[in-house]
Formats: structure tokens, C-alpha cells, sequence
């Protein structure tokens, strides 16, 4: 990998890993479907102009029901499901929860689309869900003072990313990556503008928030969205989605430099086991030289 793509990648896992730190500063002042309609809206804003610069706005029409499904599964939800898990638990825990989209990716894809996990795959699968286990055992009563309903927000929010992987791969395999971006976040804005405007807040977030909300818009989606379509394009995308493993870290070291958030034990046991599994499940590891293709 050049230094280039190298730099663009750790940018990438920087910059998504920090999303957590912003949900968790701004969402107390917004809520989770004020920020993430105002986070989708930004990062629609963003990829527009380059979809224009690339002449390719006319390609939105013909697909926009499939894209407005796409961004209700792999924003709008997730987006307002993290958004509400961050309200109680850190940036780092969440981003490790996160770092489980490729398992349920591979399970949704052998459900829904047929796709058998190989043998490595399966035991992937295994393993992260046993990190899960470890990562969340003391957190998942649902009696106050616990966070499991904030547990269960996040791992759902994971599961309809992988329900979105699969959609776009039988809906929308033709359709060009910023196209698909720039449609599923305006369908995402499209589908929170009147649930977000119904919750808006009465007293106006401060400007550190909206601070917040904008990093989350323009740096976490738009710029991010950049980053990644351009990585697929040079480095394809399997050495692409690697990024999955650099965003928790970052999401911790963000957490707890700037937040204070503390790094417990079971969070690194558990998410190294959830990240090891990850990287079977989405043949990151597990070929022939242990390479990535």
C-alpha cells in the first residue's frame, strides 16, 4: 500500500472513529433524530456539488426508491440507533459494537442472498459473537441504571447495516459508489426531516454542539464517503473495509483524551475477540498467505 492510500486510510478510520465523539457531545442538546437529520442533510450537501462535478445528478431519478431504502437502512437507522446509544455508553464501547457490521453482514448475506460462510468465515462468526458476549454481559439488563437498551439500539443498528450491504448488492450492484452515497443520504435526510423537525429541541443546542453536528455532517459522512470511495478505487475494497479495525481505536483514543472516558479491561478483551472475529468473518485474514485481496 502506498503512502498516499495508507494516509487516507488512517484519515478515514480517524475520522469515523471520532463520529462517536461527536454523537456523544451533541446528542444530548439535539437528540438522535435532530443530529442524525442534520448529520445526513450536511453529508448530502457535501457529495452533491461532486456528483454534479462528475455529471452524474441525471443517475439519482431512475434508482431514487432503492436509494431512499438504502438510506433508511445504512443511515437514517443506524445513525439515529448509535446516536441514542451514545446518550449512555462511551464512544469506544460503541465503536467496538460497531465493529460488528461485518459479521452480521455475512449472516444476512447467507440468509437472505445465499452466500455460504467458508470454514474460516464460520468460525469468524463464532468468535465475534462470543466478543459480544464478553464486551456486553454486565450491560445487558434492561432494569434502570443498566444500558441494555442502549446495547440492544447499537447491535440492531449493525444488523441493518448488514441488511443494507446485502440490498445494495441485489438492488443497486450497477449503480456507481457516489451515486449510491449521495442518493442514500438525501433519502436518509428525505426520511428524518419530519420525525426530526416533530422531536426538535425547545431550548437551541449550544455552539459546541452544532459544532458537533457539523464535524459529523462534513467530516464523518461527506469527507469520509471521499475518502473511502477513493481507497476502493486504488486499493479495492476488500484492503478498504480494513478501516473497520482502525475506527475503534481511534474512537477510544478520542474518548479518552478528550472526554476522559475510561478504558476498562472487559472493552479490551472483548473487543480484541470481536475484532479477531471480524477479520475471519470478512476474510481479512484466513487466506492463503493471509493476505488481503
Amino acid at each position: 500500500m502506498r503512502g498516499r492510500d495508507l494516509a487516507d486510510l488512517l484519515l478515514l478510520g480517524a475520522l469515523w472513529g471520532a463520529s462517536f465523539l461527536f454523537m456523544r457531545v451533541a446528542v444530548p442538546q439535539f437528540g438522535p433524530l435532530p443530529l442524525m437529520a442534520v448529520r445526513c442533510a450536511v453529508g448530502a450537501a457535501v457529495l452533491l456539488p461532486l456528483l454534479a462535478w462528475r455529471g452524474s445528478p441525471g443517475a439519482l431519478a431512475p434508482v431514487a426508491g432503492r436509494l431512499f431504502v438504502v438510506g433508511v437502512l445504512n443511515s437514517a437507522l443506524p445513525f439515529v440507533l448509535f446516536a441514542y446509544a451514545t446518550l449512555s455508553l462511551t464512544a469506544g464501547f460503541t465503536a467496538l459494537l460497531n465493529a460488528t457490521v461485518p459479521i452480521w453482514g455475512a449472516i444476512v448475506a447467507y440468509l437472505w442472498l445465499g452466500d455460504a460462510p467458508s470454514r474460516t468465515q464460520r468460525a469468524g462468526l463464532a468468535v465475534g459473537l462470543a466478543g459480544v458476549a464478553l464486551l456486553v454481559h454486565d450491560r445487558v439488563s434492561l432494569r434502570d441504571g443498566h444500558d441494555g437498551l442502549a446495547v440492544l439500539a447499537a447491535l440492531v443498528a449493525t444488523l441493518s447495516y448488514g441488511l443494507a450491504a446485502s440490498y445494495t448488492r441485489r438492488r443497486l450492484s450497477q449503480v456507481a459508489p457516489l451515486v449510491n452515497a449521495t442518493g442514500s443520504q438525501l433519502g436518509a435526510t428525505a426520511a428524518l426531516a419530519v420525525p426530526a423537525a416533530l422531536a426538535w429541541p425547545a431550548l437551541q443546542p449550544g455552539a459546541q454542539a452544532w459544532g458537533a453536528a457539523l464535524a459529523l455532517g462534513v467530516g464523518c459522512t461527506g469527507l469520509a464517503y471521499i475518502l473511502y470511495f477513493r481507497l476502493i478505487a486504488r486499493i479495492g475494497p476488500a484492503r478498504a473495509m480494513t478501516v473497520t479495525f482502525l475506527v475503534p481505536a481511534f474512537a477510544i483514543a478520542w474518548g479518552a483524551s478528550i472526554l476522559g472516558e475510561p478504558v476498562t479491561l472487559p472493552m479490551v478483551v472483548g473487543g480484541a475477540v470481536i475484532l479477531a472475529g471480524t477479520a475471519l468473518a470478512s476474510g481479512a485474514i484466513g487466506r492463503p498467505g493471509g493476505t488481503v485481496r
